[in-house]
């Protein structure tokens, strides 16, 4: 919205008026409500789970294995305390031993992409690449959640 429609809406005796600068395509880049046409699109943030295991950089493997044992995906999102996306442990991480800080087995650089990403075209390229799971993320790299191919798949997009 403009700062001159913000004012007029001030004006009108709206109180709740806010100018955001970044735009439509950050909006939508961080899962944010939208409405009209386009809001039926089925995208990657609406279908993201959102119970996906996380630690912090110096908590233990013991305490990601816990964390993971309690959600329902094989993995844990090593973030920071902003919830940006530093890293992931696997399958095999966390196998390590109980006092092995995460951020030393973590994988680094993992893959990611925005809550506005096309849940069609998304599920068509994890199929090409044999991925069963993608993280989503904000355009600031924070944690949203979790895509998985079956779940890409149960929202009838095959």
């Amino acid at each position: 919205m403009s700062p001159r429609a913000a004012w007029r809406l001030e004006r009108l005796g709206f109180t709740d008026v806010y100018d955001y600068v970044a735009g439509k395509a950050d909006w939508l880049a961080a899962g944010l409500p939208t409405e009209g046409a386009g809001s039926a699109v089925p995208r990657a943030g609406s279908h993201a789970r959102r119970d996906v295991a996380t630690c912090l950089p110096d908590d233990s493997v013991a305490v990601a294995r816990q964390r993971v044992a309690a959600s329902q995906w094989n993995r844990c999102v090593v973030v920071n305390e902003a919830r940006v996306v530093l890293g992931v442990l696997d399958e095999q991480a966390l196998t390590g031993g109980d006092d092995v800080i995460a951020e030393a087995v973590m994988r680094l650089g993992p893959t990611t992409v925005r809550a506005d990403e096309d849940l069609a075209s998304l599920h068509q390229r994890m199929q090409a690449r044999r991925t069963a799971a993608v993280l989503v993320t904000d355009p600031d790299g924070r944690l949203i959640g979790v895509v998985t191919a079956a779940d890409a798949n149960t929202a009838g997009l095959q």
